[in-house]
């Protein structure tokens, strides 16, 4: 039973000012696993005012400065893995292979990435006689969901520790353990008093006291498009910079010259990763009409072959994370069921022999990208296939949505591929399963703004300065 009655705030473990916990569910077994202590405004007060005294040094402290803290995260990190991923199987219900392997990975790439990428970064530039510096942004209010708790979590953290800024984080109630542990490692990795603070609570009341605090200079937020909406007009008042990274209804497109079995097989696999609770997720499997039968003996046989249980035990698939959530799934499912899609594998309940924890069954439907479950987000293993005529069809159907966020494509012809990925307006594509830790991530459309990942995320914590006749 795990038991984190404190945040850390100025450097130190406090107490909330107003005493207050929640229960925290593992989803596998629907009992309690721990507690947390729930937050309020004032303790938001509090770790804004210490992020807001520590910003003048930690903004003017050199490049090696912030890399030897990376480094000294790392090293914590690295011996304290396998806890990691313990804490997220527990959390979330990721089976532990994938807490231990990906989900812990994740965040280990992030953190090898901030370090790679800080030690070339060109924070300051001269062009002609005027000079331009990045400089950071100020404190930032990092607010995480809890689908992948570490990769959210340090793909904020660290490139705003790596550009100087301060923070306060606000990690999702719902997975609170891994980012317990991610804060105490932080804090014996020596980062100076105020620079990292964390409060722990309700989004409705942490989340919210953030967005509009007139000492935060900026929210990064990784969730819903409904609450990423609530967050921009929160922090409308103070004219902060907000960045988003929301919902996806992503389509992995099936060239025609494609091995049918083997990719339709594999993105129907990967779609069920994580029980489906991923963003950027292929979830409409997009096939030529005229091989669509043999799209829909290959789904069938992946979904099928997915294995659900006891995350601790060697299951591709483990439970959703809430009773919430697998409620949500279900109506889905129900939906698609209602509106005539063609159900070709999983279906409404538990998989048999499992009575308790929020498990789904691994789900395929046959489709038109009309119907509610080719249109709206369900974050669970929910895939539906949808058929077309030609490549320009294709591309349509993919650019039919209200999201951009992610979009695949698999087939043997390069050419073809690629310019399938350069007409879909999502923030990402990903040809024949490429993947780059330095490569932007972030959403077209409904799916957000701003961009996540190498580089590219450094900006989003800095602020751009000219100064004219500097001189030559």
């Amino acid at each position: 039973m795990r038991h984190y009655p404190n945040f850390y705030i100025d450097g130190a473990w406090v107490a909330p000012v107003t005493p207050k916990t929640a229960d925290v569910i593992n989803p596998a077994t629907e009992a309690v696993s721990g507690t947390i202590s729930l937050g309020s405004v004032a303790d938001v007060d509090n770790a804004v005012a210490a992020a807001r005294r520590a910003f003048p040094a930690w903004s003017q402290t050199s490049v090696a400065d912030r890399l030897d803290l990376l480094r000294a995260i790392q090293a914590q990190y690295s011996r304290r893995m396998q806890e990691l991923g313990e804490a997220v199987t527990e959390e979330m219900g990721a089976p532990l292979s994938l807490g231990c392997g990906f989900h812990v990975g994740l965040g280990a790439g992030h953190l090898q990435t901030a370090i790679e990428v800080l030690e070339t970064f060109k924070f300051e530039e001269q062009r002609g006689a005027t000079m331009i510096l990045r400089e950071p942004i100020g404190v930032c209010g990092l607010i995480t969901p809890w689908n992948w708790p570490l990769n959210q979590v340090t793909v904020k953290v660290f490139p705003a520790l790596a550009t100087g800024c301060t923070m306060v984080l606000k990690p999702p109630q719902l997975a609170p353990y891994s980012a317990q542990i991610l804060a105490e490692m932080i804090a014996d990795a020596g980062v100076p008093a105020g620079v990292f603070n964390m409060v722990q609570g309700q989004g409705s009341v942490i989340g919210a006291a953030l967005s509009k605090h007139p000492q935060v200079d900026m929210i990064s937020f990784t969730g819903s498009e409904p609450v990423g909406v609530q967050i921009s007009k929160d922090a409308a008042d103070t004219v902060k910079r907000v960045g988003l990274e929301l919902g996806g209804k992503s389509a992995w497109v099936i060239l025609d010259d494609a091995d049918m079995a083997a990719n339709v097989g594999a993105a129907t696999a990967g779609m069920m990763v994580n029980a489906g609770q991923t963003c950027s997720a292929g979830s409409r499997l997009l096939v030529p009409n005229a091989r669509l039968e043999e799209a829909v003996a290959a789904a069938t046989a992946a979904a099928n072959g997915v294995t659900v249980g006891d995350p601790h035990g060697d299951v591709g698939m483990g439970p959703v994370v809430s009773k919430a959530q697998w409620n949500i799934v279900q109506g889905y499912i129900q939906k698609g069921l209602d509106e005539g899609a063609r159900l070709i594998a999983g279906g409404p309940g538990r998989p048999d022999g499992l009575d308790k924890g929020y498990y789904c069954k691994p789900t395929v439907f046959v489709t038109t990208n009309d119907t509610t479950i080719a249109r709206e987000e369900i974050f669970g293993p929910v895939l539906v296939i949808i058929g077309y005529d030609d490549l320009d069809h294709a591309v349509a159907i993919a650019n039919d949505s209200i999201f951009g966020l992610g979009g695949y494509v698999s087939g043997r012809d390069t050419d073809a591929a690629r310019s399938v990925a350069r007409r879909m307006r999502t923030g990402a594509v990903w040809i024949n399963g490429g993947f780059d830790f330095h490569a932007p991530f972030g959403g077209y459309k409904r799916s957000g703004n701003g961009r996540e990942w190498g580089a590219f995320g450094f900006d989003e914590y800095l602020e751009i300065k000219a100064i004219s006749g500097f001189g030559e």
